[in-house]
């Protein structure tokens, strides 16, 4: 966000916040930013537990069944896509561009929206549906090491904002440069200039946040559904 309203290039803001995390961990621990991401990866990740929970007690499954169903897809996507609309709407204007802090026009939502049901889609959903197929075509020594799913967690909310990434500029662009009459490929033009390095951006925080996140999240959570067992 700093990089696309022109504040900070994405290497200037990695080695700030590099720099306060090691000299001034518990300010940046306890920011308003670092606290809304917490709060919306520990809501999702909430939401999609709670339901393979039910999922499996209403249907007198293992309690460690993973869904990946509609009903996964748009419980997870009603949590994400709200919790993390909060969040951007408070980091637009935090570290938007053109003044002083000021309403976020409703395409922006619109736009962030579309593009957290992206991400959700392919790690929720299309993650467990892709899993078998890798661990077919995996051999049994591989497999031994790192499991189909596991691939199948990291890469696929990963591969999805080569996609998602030009939404999310998008919407920033329409939020940094709103009230004027700006010309549709102009503003393809800004997200174009930016979408190699935005992708791979949020890439390096898709990986931790569905990615280890989600193989974290499915392992903490049969070990304890063992326990209780």
């Amino acid at each position: 966000m700093q990089n696309a309203s022109a504040q900070q290039t994405i290497k200037q803001s990695i080695k700030e916040s590099t720099k306060n995390l090691f000299l001034r961990p518990n300010k940046f621990l306890l920011s308003k930013p670092f606290g809304l991401i917490v709060f919306l990866y520990g809501g999702t990740y909430l939401t999609a537990n709670t339901l393979d929970t039910a999922t499996s007690t209403v249907q007198n499954k293992p309690a460690t069944l993973v869904t990946k169903g509609p009903s996964k897809f748009f419980a997870s996507s009603i949590a994400n896509i709200s919790l993390t609309l909060y969040k951007d709407r408070t980091y637009v204007k935090l570290f938007g561009s053109g003044g002083p802090p000021r309403p976020v026009p409703f395409p922006c939502y619109i736009l962030f929206a579309a593009r957290d049901c992206m991400t959700i889609c392919a790690s929720f959903n299309i993650a467990p549906l892709l899993a078998p197929k890798i661990s077919e075509n995996m051999s049994k020594e591989l497999e031994k090491r790192i499991s189909g799913r596991s691939i199948a967690q990291f890469a696929t909310p990963a591969a999805v904002q080569l996609f998602s990434t030009p939404i999310h500029l998008l919407g920033l662009d329409l939020y940094n440069r709103t009230g004027r009459q700006i010309a549709w490929s102009d503003r393809w033009s800004l997200v174009k200039k930016n979408w190699a390095a935005s992708t791979v951006a949020r890439m390096c925080r898709i990986i931790p946040a569905f990615g280890v996140g989600g193989v974290v999240n499915m392992r903490v959570r049969r070990g304890l559904l063992d326990r209780l067992a």
